[in-house]
């Protein structure tokens, strides 16, 4: 009588761990199912966001009076950009400082987008300076002044930084 007991207290005893078993691949599967639509969801935030950027940037910066600036490394610079500092018309407009995950990408032929602003059509002054340390680890700092001639189209300007020399390219 007492093994016949034991026997059903074992048999009782497999199926509540098999229920349990069972409810947690029920689990399982659920969560998996909410973090794949979670991830949906992420993905269309980021869709969202990138056009409402993209309509922000047209409000603000309306073609007719737009311009943008530009930021390259000459081709094979190896020299340890620290900052870019932009003047439009003598007044700052923009000041970045680099990280090393930056600078790398610009060494790669990156294009940096530094400034973008509303000017209006005209002759306007564009002052740049840039700081660094040259390959034998000596401070420098170089500063060009430009002038970019703005007409109703949108106005892209390309700076392009050297160690000896900073050029410009008016498109």
């Amino acid at each position: 009588m007492l093994g016949w007991k034991r026997g059903v207290i074992v048999a009782i005893s497999l199926f509540l761990v098999s229920v349990a078993a069972h409810g947690e691949e029920v689990s399982k599967e659920q969560i998996k199912g909410l973090d794949e639509q979670v991830q949906e969801i992420k993905t269309d935030v980021l869709g969202i966001a990138a056009e409402l950027n993209q309509l922000e940037e047209k409000l603000l910066y309306p073609s007719n009076t737009q311009v943008a600036v530009f930021v390259s490394l000459a081709s094979g610079e190896t020299f340890r950009l620290d900052s870019v500092d932009i003047q439009m018309d003598g007044k700052p407009v923009t000041h970045h400082v680099y990280t090393m995950k930056e600078l790398e990408a610009l060494r790669k032929g990156g294009v940096q987008k530094i400034y973008t602003g509303n000017i209006h059509t005209g002759e306007h002054s564009l002052e740049v300076q840039v700081s660094g340390k040259t390959n034998g680890g000596s401070d420098f700092q170089r500063s060009e002044h430009f002038m970019v001639s703005k007409d109703v189209a949108p106005k892209i300007v390309e700076v392009s930084l050297a160690s000896e020399n900073i050029t410009f390219k008016d498109r």
